[in-house]
């Protein structure tokens, strides 16, 4: 429960900012995006794989506020001794909001945030983090933005040996978009929280295709690592994805 406690104390100053933003009588604009994909096979190889997230983005004129969640759960069909028998290779999760107020400067923020990601086959099964910083547009041109995070947090997490992390960490956020046209777009960010016992980053690639007013096709490759890790892990976990998006 804990884990969840950061999370809804973020959520709360959230929701919050927002209503203090409509105080003033300035209702805020909400952005929401779900995607969802599926893979599932049948005959000598079979199984599922789910994977999907949304994101949900509200302006005001005090603050631009963000929630985010990521689910992966894949299962193989085995069949042993004539009896099918279905085994979980992949079950992981991460949840996050985050509310940034605007500074004079336009599209300069002061930030707070809070994710918790548990992972049941992964380097840590459980993790949490809360942070502080500022973000800034580096770089802005007609068809492309460059968005940059910095600032201290701190970490708690448990290892999959059991061994549990915590303390001070430093976090950078890159969040590149290009525009290639209309109804095209190409994405890649990269997250990085630094400990003095590890070092975690995201990676997201992504070129999205518009199909309608409201529906896209995104092919994505997200990648994640950590240094440090117990003896019988990899550093690196990748996923490679192809899903529908729905804005609205």
């Amino acid at each position: 429960m804990k884990y969840f406690t950061t999370l809804l104390l973020a959520s709360g100053l959230v929701a919050g900012n927002a209503l203090a933003a409509e105080d003033i009588e300035h209702p805020g604009n909400w952005i929401i995006a779900a995607e969802i994909g599926a893979i599932t096979t049948s005959g000598n190889t079979s199984g599922t794989s789910v994977t999907g997230k949304f994101e949900a983005l509200q302006d005001t004129p005090l603050w631009s506020n963000e929630y985010t969640g990521h689910g992966y759960l894949k299962e193989d069909r085995n069949r042993i001794d004539g009896q099918d028998v279905n085994t979980r290779s992949a079950q992981r999760y991460q949840l996050g909001a985050k509310a940034g107020y605007k500074l004079m400067e336009e599209n300069s923020t002061l930030y707070m945030l809070a994710s918790m990601a548990e992972d049941k086959f992964g380097a840590y099964t459980r993790s949490s983090s809360v942070g502080v910083g500022h973000g800034f547009r580096w770089f802005q041109s007609d068809d492309k933005t460059l968005d940059m995070e910095f600032g201290p947090g701190y970490f708690d997490g448990k290892r999959a040996n059991g061994e549990r992390e915590q303390g001070m960490i430093v976090r950078g956020r890159a969040a590149f978009r290009w525009k290639l046209n209309d109804n095209a777009a190409f994405a890649q960010t990269l997250t990085v929280e630094r400990g003095s016992w590890n070092m975690h980053s995201t990676s997201e690639t992504s070129l999205s295709t518009r199909i309608n007013g409201s529906m896209q096709m995104k092919a994505a490759f997200r990648a994640q690592n950590d240094t440090s890790v117990p003896v019988d892990k990899q550093n690196t976990d990748t996923q490679t994805s192809l899903t529908l998006v729905y804005s609205f």
